[in-house]
């Protein structure tokens, strides 16, 4: 699965958690993608797409 959404380009972030005694690890964050029957230039095709985009309704959804 891509870690980047195709319309905004959204992808991960990285960091660290830190423990209550201050002990830091790395983390990750991951965006939350969908995969989407989108209409693109090309035509219908599965694109992975964030939830941002679908709710803001950049995504057109094919039929």
């Amino acid at each position: 699965m891509p870690k980047v959404c195709e319309i905004c380009g959204k992808g991960p972030i990285f960091g660290q958690t830190l423990s209550h005694s201050h002990k830091a690890s790395k983390k990750k964050w991951k965006p939350n993608l969908q995969r989407v029957k989108a209409q693109t230039t090309t035509g219908a095709r599965y694109i992975w797409v964030c939830t941002r985009c679908l709710r803001a309704g950049k995504v057109t959804k094919a039929i």
